[in-house]
């Protein structure tokens, strides 16, 4: 019987190895197939690359930024300031987000008393607020950080409520019997209950994050990712506009590994889902 199980498990490996082996080296067959036909279509004419730049004329720009540096300065403080606002927003963002959805979805009569303006406020276009915070907190990082904020905080905000909100009533139930007071509900049922939605809220509010600190530079800035794009778009460089877009495309895949690393580590006692089984 052991031997038998042990023969499945290990067919199961190989099935699985087998599996990530194809999918990946079909990505790998996607993206050179996509990158080699625009080059193509670029070099054939079918493609103009004055309007739609080109892969090699993409790279050279990257090695330009990377060895002269920017109209601007060096690569590497653009991208750092850019990260520094996106960072500094999706933090403040997060912290308010979760504060304000656990403080809601476990008190009825706050949730039922502003849940008109949260929804008023929700329904503004945010990338609107730009200008606003430009002129009132000028043309630093503060403004690009604000925007960030807000466009960051109703995503973790509304995952947070439901999460809370979606909380086994029975489970809640089961711990007051067992003696558990206020605090020890929200510590160990609530709290990890609701993590689930929050940090799944996460992967999406970082590019958030990022699109609030490059439209606040689209808007006014000195530095930044999105003052290259700017300046890129008005002197018709098309491969200076996607350059600027792969360097945030990395920056936003790097983020999403280190949070699906935080999502692993916070939430390993939550059961395996069937796909990861049966894959």
């Amino acid at each position: 019987m052991a031997e038998t199980d042990s023969a499945a498990l290990a067919a199961l490996v190989r099935r699985r190895r087998r599996r990530r082996w194809l999918i990946n080296a079909l990505r790998l067959l996607l993206l050179v197939a996509l990158i080699g036909g625009w080059e193509l279509g670029a070099r054939l004419g079918l493609i103009d690359s004055f309007f739609w730049g080109r892969p090699s004329g993409i790279w050279q720009q990257l090695v330009t930024w990377v060895l002269h540096g920017t109209a601007q300065g060096p690569l590497w403080v653009q991208i750092a300031m850019t990260l520094e606002e996106a960072l500094l927003g999706f933090l403040i963002g997060v912290v308010l987000g979760i504060s304000f959805g656990v403080l809601l979805g476990r008190n009825a009569f706050l949730a039922e008393l502003l849940g008109p303006y949260i929804k008023a406020a929700n329904s503004i276009p945010r990338v609107t607020l730009a200008p606003l915070f430009a002129i009132g907190l000028g043309l630093g990082s503060q403004s690009k950080v604000a925007l960030a904020v807000v466009l960051v905080f109703f995503i973790v905000f509304f995952n947070a409520f439901q999460g809370v909100r979606e909380v086994d009533r029975n489970l809640l139930a089961n711990a007051r019997i067992l003696g558990a007071n206020r605090w020890q509900l929200f510590r160990e049922v609530i709290l990890p209950s609701a993590l689930t939605w929050i940090i799944a809220s996460l992967h999406t509010s970082f590019s958030f994050a990022l699109v609030g600190a490059v439209v606040g530079e689209f808007v006014g800035s000195i530095e930044g990712i999105g003052l290259l794009i700017q300046n890129a778009g008005a002197t018709f460089n098309a491969n200076g506009v996607f350059a600027a877009m792969l360097i945030l495309a990395a920056v936003a895949l790097l983020s999403e590994i280190v949070i699906t690393a935080l999502e692993r580590r916070l939430l390993r006692w939550r059961p395996t889902a069937l796909s990861e089984v049966t894959l």
